[in-house]
Protein backbone atom coordinates (compact mmCIF):
# COMPACT_ATOMS: atom_id res chain seq x y z
CA UNK A 1 0.00 0.00 0.00
CA UNK A 2 1.30 3.45 -0.91
CA UNK A 3 2.39 5.83 1.85
CA UNK A 4 -0.60 8.12 1.23
CA UNK A 5 -3.22 5.40 0.78
CA UNK A 6 -6.24 5.24 3.08
CA UNK A 7 -9.86 4.14 3.26
CA UNK A 8 -12.70 6.58 4.03
CA UNK A 9 -15.08 5.25 6.69
CA UNK A 10 -17.89 6.16 9.05
CA UNK A 11 -17.55 5.00 12.65
CA UNK A 12 -19.38 5.40 15.96
CA UNK A 13 -17.60 7.97 18.12
CA UNK A 14 -17.32 7.74 21.93
CA UNK A 15 -20.80 9.26 22.27
CA UNK A 16 -22.24 6.85 19.69
CA UNK A 17 -22.67 9.53 17.03
CA UNK A 18 -21.52 8.83 13.48
CA UNK A 19 -18.18 10.40 12.55
CA UNK A 20 -16.00 10.35 9.45
CA UNK A 21 -12.59 8.73 9.67
CA UNK A 22 -9.79 7.48 7.49
CA UNK A 23 -8.46 3.98 8.00
CA UNK A 24 -4.67 3.87 7.73
CA UNK A 25 -3.33 0.34 8.04
CA UNK A 26 -4.85 -0.87 11.35
CA UNK A 27 -5.80 2.53 12.76
CA UNK A 28 -8.65 4.96 12.23
CA UNK A 29 -8.12 8.72 12.37
CA UNK A 30 -11.01 11.11 12.95
CA UNK A 31 -11.03 13.31 9.84
CA UNK A 32 -12.19 16.59 11.35
CA UNK A 33 -10.00 16.31 14.44
CA UNK A 34 -7.06 14.97 12.46
CA UNK A 35 -7.06 17.81 9.96
CA UNK A 36 -7.22 20.35 12.78
CA UNK A 37 -4.42 18.63 14.70
CA UNK A 38 -2.26 18.50 11.58
CA UNK A 39 -2.91 22.16 10.79
CA UNK A 40 -4.61 21.54 7.45
CA UNK A 41 -7.16 24.03 6.18
CA UNK A 42 -10.63 22.54 5.74
CA UNK A 43 -14.16 23.79 5.06
CA UNK A 44 -15.57 22.20 8.27
CA UNK A 45 -17.52 20.91 9.95
CA UNK A 46 -16.57 17.50 8.54
CA UNK A 47 -18.25 15.04 10.86
CA UNK A 48 -19.88 12.98 8.08
CA UNK A 49 -18.59 11.31 4.95
CA UNK A 50 -21.30 13.14 2.99
CA UNK A 51 -19.84 16.48 4.15
CA UNK A 52 -16.41 15.33 2.95
CA UNK A 53 -17.75 14.20 -0.42
CA UNK A 54 -19.37 17.60 -0.92
CA UNK A 55 -15.84 19.08 -0.84
CA UNK A 56 -14.09 16.09 -2.39
CA UNK A 57 -11.82 17.93 -4.84
CA UNK A 58 -10.57 20.22 -2.08
CA UNK A 59 -10.22 17.58 0.65
CA UNK A 60 -8.87 14.53 -1.20
CA UNK A 61 -5.26 15.85 -1.24
CA UNK A 62 -5.49 16.76 2.48
CA UNK A 63 -6.71 13.26 3.34
CA UNK A 64 -3.72 11.76 1.55
CA UNK A 65 -1.38 14.02 3.52
CA UNK A 66 -3.16 13.04 6.74
CA UNK A 67 -2.64 9.37 5.86
CA UNK A 68 1.06 10.02 5.16
CA UNK A 69 1.50 11.87 8.47
CA UNK A 70 -0.29 9.07 10.33
CA UNK A 71 2.10 6.47 8.99
CA UNK A 72 5.04 8.69 9.85
CA UNK A 73 3.70 9.29 13.36
CA UNK A 74 3.96 13.04 12.81
CA UNK A 75 2.81 15.33 15.59
CA UNK A 76 1.86 14.49 19.15
CA UNK A 77 -1.53 16.18 18.70
CA UNK A 78 -2.33 14.08 15.63
CA UNK A 79 -1.58 10.91 17.58
CA UNK A 80 -4.35 11.75 20.04
CA UNK A 81 -7.10 11.32 17.40
CA UNK A 82 -6.02 7.83 16.36
CA UNK A 83 -7.59 4.57 17.52
CA UNK A 84 -7.20 0.91 16.54
CA UNK A 85 -9.84 -0.03 13.97
CA UNK A 86 -10.65 -3.06 16.10
CA UNK A 87 -11.71 -0.76 18.95
CA UNK A 88 -14.43 1.11 17.05
CA UNK A 89 -17.74 0.13 15.48
CA UNK A 90 -17.86 0.74 11.75
CA UNK A 91 -21.09 2.15 10.37
CA UNK A 92 -22.23 2.27 6.73
CA UNK A 93 -19.58 4.31 4.91
CA UNK A 94 -22.21 6.70 3.51
CA UNK A 95 -24.97 7.67 5.96
CA UNK A 96 -27.01 7.93 3.89
CA UNK A 97 -26.74 8.05 0.10
CA UNK A 98 -28.95 10.62 -1.58
CA UNK A 99 -29.86 8.11 -4.28
CA UNK A 100 -28.86 4.48 -4.78
CA UNK A 101 -28.88 3.28 -8.39
CA UNK A 102 -28.61 -0.46 -9.03
CA UNK A 103 -27.59 -1.93 -12.38
CA UNK A 104 -29.57 -4.93 -13.60
CA UNK A 105 -28.23 -7.80 -15.72
CA UNK A 106 -24.75 -6.29 -16.03
CA UNK A 107 -22.33 -9.23 -15.76
CA UNK A 108 -21.77 -11.50 -18.74
CA UNK A 109 -21.52 -14.63 -16.59
CA UNK A 110 -24.68 -13.79 -14.62
CA UNK A 111 -26.76 -13.13 -17.74
CA UNK A 112 -25.58 -16.44 -19.23
CA UNK A 113 -26.33 -18.26 -15.97
CA UNK A 114 -29.87 -16.91 -15.72
CA UNK A 115 -30.58 -17.64 -19.39
CA UNK A 116 -29.63 -21.28 -18.79
CA UNK A 117 -31.70 -21.47 -15.60
CA UNK A 118 -34.78 -20.11 -17.40
CA UNK A 119 -34.20 -22.14 -20.59
CA UNK A 120 -33.86 -18.97 -22.65
CA UNK A 121 -31.60 -18.39 -25.64
CA UNK A 122 -28.31 -16.60 -25.05
CA UNK A 123 -28.70 -12.82 -25.08
CA UNK A 124 -26.65 -10.64 -27.42
CA UNK A 125 -24.23 -8.01 -26.10
CA UNK A 126 -26.46 -4.98 -25.36
CA UNK A 127 -23.92 -2.74 -27.09
CA UNK A 128 -24.56 -4.61 -30.35
CA UNK A 129 -28.30 -3.94 -30.29
CA UNK A 130 -28.08 -0.32 -29.17
CA UNK A 131 -29.14 -0.76 -25.54
CA UNK A 132 -27.99 1.54 -22.75
CA UNK A 133 -27.23 0.65 -19.12
CA UNK A 134 -30.36 -0.17 -17.12
CA UNK A 135 -30.85 0.79 -13.46
CA UNK A 136 -33.50 0.79 -10.79
CA UNK A 137 -33.49 2.84 -7.57
CA UNK A 138 -33.24 1.36 -4.09
CA UNK A 139 -34.33 3.01 -0.84
CA UNK A 140 -31.49 4.54 1.17
CA UNK A 141 -31.74 4.74 4.98
CA UNK A 142 -34.20 1.83 5.23
CA UNK A 143 -31.97 -0.50 3.22
CA UNK A 144 -28.36 0.43 4.02
CA UNK A 145 -26.66 -1.50 6.83
CA UNK A 146 -23.07 -1.68 8.10
CA UNK A 147 -20.62 -4.53 7.91
CA UNK A 148 -21.00 -6.88 10.87
CA UNK A 149 -24.74 -6.28 11.10
CA UNK A 150 -27.32 -8.99 11.76
CA UNK A 151 -30.25 -8.45 9.39
CA UNK A 152 -33.70 -10.00 9.99
CA UNK A 153 -34.99 -11.69 6.86
CA UNK A 154 -38.19 -9.98 5.64
CA UNK A 155 -41.36 -11.71 6.79
CA UNK A 156 -42.98 -11.31 3.38
CA UNK A 157 -40.35 -13.44 1.59
CA UNK A 158 -39.02 -17.00 1.71
CA UNK A 159 -36.61 -16.57 -1.22
CA UNK A 160 -34.12 -13.85 -0.29
CA UNK A 161 -31.09 -13.97 -2.58
CA UNK A 162 -27.56 -12.58 -2.29
CA UNK A 163 -25.91 -10.35 -4.91
CA UNK A 164 -22.30 -9.28 -4.38
CA UNK A 165 -21.59 -5.96 -6.11
CA UNK A 166 -18.94 -3.29 -6.48
CA UNK A 167 -20.47 0.14 -5.91
CA UNK A 168 -19.33 3.56 -7.11
CA UNK A 169 -19.54 6.50 -4.69
CA UNK A 170 -19.99 9.82 -6.49
CA UNK A 171 -17.72 12.67 -5.36
CA UNK A 172 -18.70 15.56 -7.61
CA UNK A 173 -21.88 16.94 -9.22
CA UNK A 174 -22.19 15.17 -12.53
CA UNK A 175 -24.47 16.02 -15.44
CA UNK A 176 -24.17 15.06 -19.14
CA UNK A 177 -20.59 13.79 -18.91
CA UNK A 178 -18.92 11.61 -21.52
CA UNK A 179 -17.57 8.11 -20.89
CA UNK A 180 -13.97 9.29 -21.17
CA UNK A 181 -14.37 11.78 -18.30
CA UNK A 182 -16.93 9.94 -16.15
CA UNK A 183 -14.53 8.33 -13.67
CA UNK A 184 -13.30 11.78 -12.70
CA UNK A 185 -16.63 12.24 -10.90
CA UNK A 186 -16.23 9.18 -8.69
CA UNK A 187 -14.67 9.49 -5.23
CA UNK A 188 -14.14 5.76 -4.80
CA UNK A 189 -15.58 2.28 -4.58
CA UNK A 190 -17.25 0.25 -1.85
CA UNK A 191 -18.98 -3.15 -1.55
CA UNK A 192 -22.72 -3.82 -1.38
CA UNK A 193 -24.97 -6.86 -1.20
CA UNK A 194 -28.03 -6.05 -3.32
CA UNK A 195 -30.41 -8.43 -1.55
CA UNK A 196 -33.48 -9.51 -3.53
CA UNK A 197 -36.77 -11.12 -2.51
CA UNK A 198 -37.06 -13.34 -5.58
CA UNK A 199 -40.61 -14.43 -4.75
CA UNK A 200 -41.84 -10.84 -5.15
CA UNK A 201 -40.59 -10.01 -8.63
CA UNK A 202 -44.09 -10.05 -10.11
CA UNK A 203 -47.57 -9.17 -8.89
CA UNK A 204 -49.76 -12.17 -9.55
CA UNK A 205 -52.29 -12.33 -11.14
CA UNK A 206 -51.50 -9.10 -13.00
CA UNK A 207 -51.26 -9.99 -16.72
CA UNK A 208 -47.78 -10.53 -18.14
CA UNK A 209 -48.27 -7.76 -20.70
CA UNK A 210 -49.17 -5.18 -18.04
CA UNK A 211 -46.62 -2.42 -17.32
CA UNK A 212 -47.70 -2.65 -13.66
CA UNK A 213 -46.75 -6.28 -13.14
CA UNK A 214 -43.38 -5.80 -11.43
CA UNK A 215 -43.11 -5.14 -7.67
CA UNK A 216 -39.77 -3.40 -7.21
CA UNK A 217 -40.45 -2.25 -3.64
CA UNK A 218 -41.29 -5.69 -2.24
CA UNK A 219 -38.43 -7.31 -4.14
CA UNK A 220 -35.67 -4.77 -3.51
CA UNK A 221 -36.56 -2.31 -0.74
CA UNK A 222 -37.13 -4.17 2.51
CA UNK A 223 -35.35 -3.16 5.74
CA UNK A 224 -31.66 -4.09 5.54
CA UNK A 225 -31.77 -4.90 1.83
CA UNK A 226 -28.38 -3.26 1.10
CA UNK A 227 -25.47 -4.11 3.41
CA UNK A 228 -22.65 -1.70 2.51
CA UNK A 229 -19.02 -1.36 3.52
CA UNK A 230 -16.71 -1.71 5.15
CA UNK A 231 -15.41 1.63 3.80
CA UNK A 232 -14.75 3.59 0.60
CA UNK A 233 -11.54 2.94 -1.30
CA UNK A 234 -10.43 6.06 -3.22
CA UNK A 235 -10.36 5.39 -6.94
CA UNK A 236 -6.65 6.16 -7.28
CA UNK A 237 -5.85 3.35 -4.83
CA UNK A 238 -7.40 0.68 -7.08
CA UNK A 239 -4.71 -0.99 -9.19
CA UNK A 240 -7.02 -1.99 -12.07
CA UNK A 241 -10.73 -1.24 -11.79
CA UNK A 242 -11.34 -3.23 -14.97
CA UNK A 243 -10.13 -6.49 -13.41
CA UNK A 244 -11.11 -6.58 -9.73
CA UNK A 245 -11.78 -10.02 -8.28
CA UNK A 246 -15.13 -10.34 -6.48
CA UNK A 247 -16.15 -13.32 -4.33
CA UNK A 248 -19.07 -14.19 -2.04
CA UNK A 249 -19.33 -17.00 0.51
CA UNK A 250 -22.42 -18.27 2.35
CA UNK A 251 -21.37 -20.09 5.53
CA UNK A 252 -17.84 -20.46 4.10
CA UNK A 253 -19.13 -22.03 0.87
CA UNK A 254 -17.97 -20.07 -2.18
CA UNK A 255 -20.97 -19.03 -4.26
CA UNK A 256 -19.81 -16.14 -6.44
CA UNK A 257 -16.34 -15.96 -7.96
CA UNK A 258 -15.84 -13.48 -10.78
CA UNK A 259 -14.19 -10.22 -11.77
CA UNK A 260 -15.14 -6.74 -12.90
CA UNK A 261 -13.65 -7.84 -16.23
CA UNK A 262 -17.03 -9.50 -16.79
CA UNK A 263 -19.01 -6.25 -16.57
CA UNK A 264 -21.18 -5.57 -19.60
CA UNK A 265 -21.41 -1.80 -19.11
CA UNK A 266 -18.27 -0.41 -17.46
CA UNK A 267 -18.19 1.83 -14.41
CA UNK A 268 -17.60 4.82 -16.69
CA UNK A 269 -20.45 3.90 -19.03
CA UNK A 270 -22.87 3.66 -16.11
CA UNK A 271 -21.89 7.04 -14.65
CA UNK A 272 -22.08 8.67 -18.06
CA UNK A 273 -25.49 7.23 -18.90
CA UNK A 274 -27.08 8.09 -15.56
CA UNK A 275 -25.74 11.64 -15.87
CA UNK A 276 -27.77 12.09 -19.05
CA UNK A 277 -30.96 11.41 -17.12
CA UNK A 278 -30.39 13.45 -13.94
CA UNK A 279 -27.64 15.17 -11.98
CA UNK A 280 -25.57 12.79 -9.89
CA UNK A 281 -24.61 14.31 -6.56
CA UNK A 282 -21.83 13.75 -4.01
CA UNK A 283 -22.75 10.72 -1.92
CA UNK A 284 -24.92 9.06 -4.54
CA UNK A 285 -24.12 5.37 -4.96
CA UNK A 286 -24.21 3.20 -8.09
CA UNK A 287 -24.28 -0.57 -7.49
CA UNK A 288 -22.79 -1.86 -10.73
CA UNK A 289 -24.29 -5.35 -11.05
CA UNK A 290 -23.71 -8.85 -9.72
CA UNK A 291 -21.84 -11.77 -11.30
CA UNK A 292 -22.86 -15.43 -11.62
CA UNK A 293 -23.50 -17.49 -8.51
CA UNK A 294 -26.71 -16.07 -7.09
CA UNK A 295 -29.08 -18.38 -5.25
CA UNK A 296 -31.86 -18.08 -7.85
CA UNK A 297 -29.88 -20.08 -10.41
CA UNK A 298 -29.47 -22.99 -7.99
CA UNK A 299 -32.75 -22.76 -6.06
CA UNK A 300 -31.02 -21.89 -2.79
CA UNK A 301 -31.87 -18.88 -0.66
CA UNK A 302 -30.80 -17.28 2.61
CA UNK A 303 -31.88 -18.87 5.90
CA UNK A 304 -31.77 -17.65 9.53
CA UNK A 305 -28.21 -17.93 10.96
CA UNK A 306 -26.60 -17.81 7.51
CA UNK A 307 -23.38 -15.82 7.34
CA UNK A 308 -22.41 -14.00 4.14
CA UNK A 309 -18.93 -12.69 3.39
CA UNK A 310 -18.08 -10.63 0.31
CA UNK A 311 -14.49 -9.86 -0.69
CA UNK A 312 -13.51 -7.43 -3.43
CA UNK A 313 -9.90 -7.08 -4.47
CA UNK A 314 -8.41 -3.79 -3.37
CA UNK A 315 -11.37 -2.84 -1.16
CA UNK A 316 -11.82 -5.39 1.63
CA UNK A 317 -14.58 -7.54 3.10
CA UNK A 318 -18.25 -7.01 3.94
CA UNK A 319 -19.73 -9.36 6.58
CA UNK A 320 -23.41 -9.93 7.29
CA UNK A 321 -25.43 -12.44 9.33
CA UNK A 322 -29.14 -13.12 8.95
CA UNK A 323 -31.83 -13.91 11.49
CA UNK A 324 -35.51 -14.90 11.45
Amino acid sequence: MRNESYRLATYAGPDGDARAGIVVDHEIVDVEQGLVAAGHDHPGPLRSVISILKHWEQLAPSLRLLARDTRAGSGARALSVRSPVSSVRLLPPVMYPGTIFCAGANYKDHVAEMSRALNLPAEPDPHEVGLKPWHFIKASAACVRATGTTIPLPRHSRRVDWEAEIAIVIGKHCRDVGVSEALGYAAGLTIVNDLSARDHLKRDPVPAESPFRFDWVSQKCFDGALPMGPWICPLEDIADIHNMAIKLWVNDELMQDSSSANLIFSFAEQISHLSTRLTLRPGDVIATGTPAGCGAARGRFLQPADRVRIWVEGIGELHTEFSA
